[in-house]
């Protein structure tokens, strides 16, 4: 019975250091939030919309995974290293 609990609270304590050792940075999500914007509209590219959201954004660590908001709304989530760009 005892390896029968073991073995998941091992590979559960793995996952989660592993989503603290890869939570995505400021940089790593204004940099995701730029490069979205950027393949969206060439217009906001030109005019630098993603330097000013990503710049403006404010960047909330929850330790496992983080989110950036602006104005209070969701702008980007990410997790295990990855960063996700809302619309």
């Amino acid at each position: 019975m005892a390896k029968s609990v073991t073995a998941p609270l091992i590979v559960t304590a793995g996952v989660i250091a592993l989503a603290f050792a890869l939570n995505p940075s400021p940089e790593k999500h204004r940099d995701r939030i730029k490069q979205v914007i950027a393949e969206r509209s060439q217009i906001e590219r030109v005019l630098g919309i993603g330097h000013l959201t990503s710049f403006v954004s404010q960047y909330h660590s929850l330790g496992v995974g983080s989110y950036t908001t602006v104005n209070d709304k969701l702008t980007s989530a990410g997790a295990f290293g990855m960063v996700f760009v809302l619309d």
